[in-house]
């Protein structure tokens, strides 16, 4: 495929909101680690993985190769790709598995070769692509895994890069559940022409982008240095899961508050050290310790306004907890306060 240009953001990364601090705190040494200081062990029971997908495997295949080659006994993937389809997957290791689901409904990005059945003025190309930005109502193809019924989607931004006769190379970036196959037969229905997607490259999921994905072989060839003593390689393919959660919105609670939390019970007020701006109500938000670990997901109960203005009140429902228990003390001045 052709050269690969970066121009488009998807939302959180246009608009990644400013840190308000609610009070000011401080951690201490005797709990918790910095995730950049991790070491190969822990990364491989609590990481994630970017990893390139190559064309031929489905995405359970795929996760199943990573599986083999670090040893493990779970992992998992954030976001399916269609087997002839490559780029961006990633993998969940072990304990962290269950933060694919913090990046199913993260945008995406894609470039695609578009093949158009018959000749047609740039012009017109052109045209047809604006009239496919913003929301757009989309059935899914009918080998989908999901319901044929009509649905909206969001385009984020849809740049054509080059024009090769019938060929169209473009950039797309989009909410989650956009089907790019479908979207090229659209064009080409639109355009009076007919077309189809020649290939397919998933350059962004959520955080994870094609400047930082690994190879199968690149992984395994780490895990090989690894295992003779040098694990340089391997660290700088298995992430921190707390990469998997850059594109949330996040609060950040006092040590104190940590453990009570990891016990599965809501975050009130009181606890909070610091948090994002733009967090509205129902969104999903990850609970950070101020080492910057991941605690937990809940789903936000007031609104970043809310809880810069009020003292008291449950602010996230606990939903996934990540952190293991005991790490941080269990006093928490959060239920003695509220």
């Amino acid at each position: 495929m052709l050269s690969l240009i970066k121009m488009g953001k998807l939302p959180f990364e246009e608009h990644p909101g400013k840190i308000i601090v609610k009070k000011e705190g401080s951690t201490s040494p005797d709990y918790g680690k910095k995730p950049e200081e991790r070491g190969i062990e822990e990364l491989i029971d609590w990481g994630v993985i970017n990893l390139n997908k190559p064309s031929g495997p489905t995405s359970h295949q795929v996760a199943a190769y990573v599986k083999g080659i670090l040893k493990l006994d779970h992992v998992g993937h954030g976001g399916t790709l269609d087997p002839k389809v490559t780029g961006v997957l990633p993998i969940a290791l072990e304990k962290a598995r269950r933060i694919v689901q913090a990046l199913l409904k993260s945008g995406k990005e894609y470039v695609c070769l578009m093949h158009i059945h018959k000749d047609v003025e740039e012009n017109k190309l052109r045209e047809v692509f604006e009239e496919f930005k913003g929301k757009i109502d989309q059935v899914p193809p009918v080998r989908s895994a999901v319901k044929r019924v009509k649905r909206q989607r969001r385009i984020y931004y849809l740049e054509i890069l080059e024009i090769d006769g019938k060929d169209i190379l473009f950039r797309m970036g989009c909410e989650a559940g956009t089907y790019v196959r479908k979207l090229c037969d659209d064009i080409g229905k639109r355009l009076g022409t007919g077309a189809h997607m020649a290939e397919l490259v998933r350059t962004k999921a959520g955080p994870f982008n094609d400047k930082t994905w690994c190879s199968l072989h690149d992984l395994k060839d780490a895990y090989e240095f690894y295992k003779e003593g040098n694990g340089e390689e391997l660290k700088k393919i298995i992430l921190p899961v707390e990469k998997a959660v850059e594109h949330l919105p996040k609060i950040w609670i006092f040590d104190n508050a940590v453990d009570t939390v990891c016990h599965g019970a809501d975050l009130k007020i009181p606890g909070i050290s610091k948090f994002s701006s733009g967090i509205n109500n129902g969104d999903m938000v990850a609970v950070m310790t101020l080492k910057n670990e991941l605690v937990c997901l809940g789903e936000a109960l007031k609104s970043s306004e809310e809880v810069e203005k009020e003292d008291k009140g449950i602010t996230i429902k606990t939903k996934k907890v990540f952190m293991e228990r005991g790490i941080y003390p269990k006093f928490s001045f959060q239920d003695k306060k509220d």
